[in-house]
C-alpha cells in the first residue's frame, strides 16, 4: 500500500569528498565498473579540484507519479559532482551523468525524460543541502581529517 507520508521523489546518494581520495591510479584487478567509476573520478578532480567538490556515486533518483508504489513511476540512475560554496554551507552546482533506468508511466517521450533529467539535477541539489544541514557532508570532513583516508578512487574503503 502506497504511504501517504512518502516523498513524491526519493533521491539517495553516497557522498565521497574527493579530498579524501589518496591515490588516483587505477588497480590493475578492477572491475569494469570499478574502473568506470575510477576514471569518472579522476576526470571530476581534474575539472574541478579536490577543494568543496564531493562524488555522488550509488545514486538514484525515483519520481512518483501516482498514488501508487509500482504505477506511475520513472527511476533514474545518477554519478557525478557536487559543489558547494566556500563554507560548505550550501551547493553550488551538481554536475551528473543521469539515466532513466526504468518507469511505470506507459512510455516517457524524449522532451518529457530530458525535463525529468533536468529535474533529477534540481532535486540532488535540494537533497545535497539537507544533507549538508543535517550535518552528515561534516561528519565526512572530520571522518576524513580522522585519517580514515580512501585508498584511492575506487573507493573501496568507504
Amino acid at each position: 500500500m502506497f504511504d501517504p507520508q512518502a516523498s513524491v521523489v526519493d533521491v539517495e546518494f553516497e557522498c565521497i569528498p574527493l579530498r579524501t581520495i589518496g591515490r588516483t591510479d587505477i588497480p590493475m584487478d578492477a572491475s569494469p565498473t570499478q574502473r568506470r567509476r575510477a576514471e569518472h573520478m579522476q576526470s571530476a578532480i581534474n575539472s574541478y579540484g579536490v577543494e568543496r567538490t564531493y562524488f555522488l556515486q550509488n545514486a538514484r533518483c525515483v519520481f512518483r507519479f501516482a498514488n501508487s508504489d509500482v504505477e506511475g513511476a520513472c527511476r533514474f540512475e545518477f554519478e557525478g559532482v557536487a559543489r558547494t560554496d566556500a563554507g560548505d554551507r550550501k551547493c553550488d552546482e551538481v554536475i551528473l551523468e543521469t539515466t532513466l533506468v526504468s518507469e511505470t508511466c506507459g512510455g516517457v517521450p524524449p522532451a518529457v525524460q530530458a525535463w525529468l533529467v533536468e529535474r533529477v539535477h534540481r532535486a540532488v541539489l535540494v537533497e545535497f543541502d539537507r544533507f549538508i544541514a543535517a550535518g552528515q557532508l561534516a561528519a565526512r570532513a572530520a571522518e576524513a581529517a580522522g585519517g580514515t583516508k580512501l585508498d584511492g578512487v575506487g573507493g573501496m574503503d568507504v
